[in-house]
């Protein structure tokens, strides 16, 4: 495994969990660990988790709520993790409640833009603890590379950078037939037998192929083997594997 440089300002622990919808990035969660310690900021209009859980659920009505608690988080060393599902609906709500109500918008896409940029750049690693965000995906036609183009979708000055550009490990949901997951083995990838009663999966992907080149999937040099392509989709699966490469745990 490759040498990787680590910011002291960085969050190791930061991940993102992108994909279309209803190709489980809120499942994913389900196997966290200390569940009763983590702040889950729902910013979806109030929609449920699909599965039991005992996380300290709070529904952000106001965008800044979720800077609030990032603050109490940094505050209480109790807290061992955030999730903020979905990042998506949670900018379009600053756009909605901040923006297009604003007597200067000009000055209000500048906010828009910092409050993105201090919830990444200050907050997430000062309170440096793991951090999962959801975010939903939007296929579009590139016509300077003649393929699709699937990113999570900003507006503003953050649209040419992207919101990927602030995480180190992205990956992308999908729901995979059991024949295309053959050639990818590895104990990250476990088949169980509800799965193949439906012969499909679904599935983290965490490096590019040569049919999705066009998505914005990353992670550190080395953290995934070509046979760990596809895993299980399971967010604490991912968080004890960057435990593992930074801190050897």
């Amino acid at each position: 495994m490759s040498d990787i440089d680590i910011d002291a300002d960085s969050n190791t622990q930061l991940l993102l969990i992108a994909g279309e919808s209803t190709t489980g990035k809120s499942a994913s969660l389900m196997n966290i660990r200390d569940q009763q310690d983590w702040l889950y900021l729902g910013t979806e209009a109030g929609k449920r988790l699909p599965f039991a859980n005992k996380f300290q659920e709070h529904k952000i009505t106001d965008p800044y709520q979720v800077h609030e608690a990032f603050e109490y988080g940094i505050e209480n060393p109790e807290i061992k993790g955030i999730i903020v599902d979905s990042l998506t609906f949670l900018m379009d709500m600053l756009e909605s409640q901040y923006i297009l109500t604003a007597a200067d918008t000009r000055s209000a896409w500048g906010e828009y833009q910092q409050f993105f940029k201090h919830m990444m750049q200050v907050l997430v690693p000062t309170f440096n603890r793991p951090v999962i965000f959801t975010a939903h995906t939007r296929s579009d036609y590139d016509e300077s590379t003649m393929r699709m183009a699937t990113a999570v979708p900003i507006k503003g000055a953050l649209k040419g950078t992207g919101v990927e550009a602030y995480f180190s490990t992205t990956v992308s949901t999908k729901i995979m037939s059991l024949k295309e997951l053959e050639p990818y083995k590895s104990d990250m990838l476990t088949i169980t037998e509800d799965d193949k009663l439906i012969d499909v999966k679904n599935v983290f992907q965490t490096r590019h192929t040569k049919k999705t080149t066009g998505e914005r999937i990353r992670s550190p040099i080395g953290f995934f083997g070509v046979n760990e392509t596809y895993t299980n989709n399971d967010a604490q699966m991912i968080l004890d594997h960057l435990n593992k490469l930074y801190n050897g745990e």
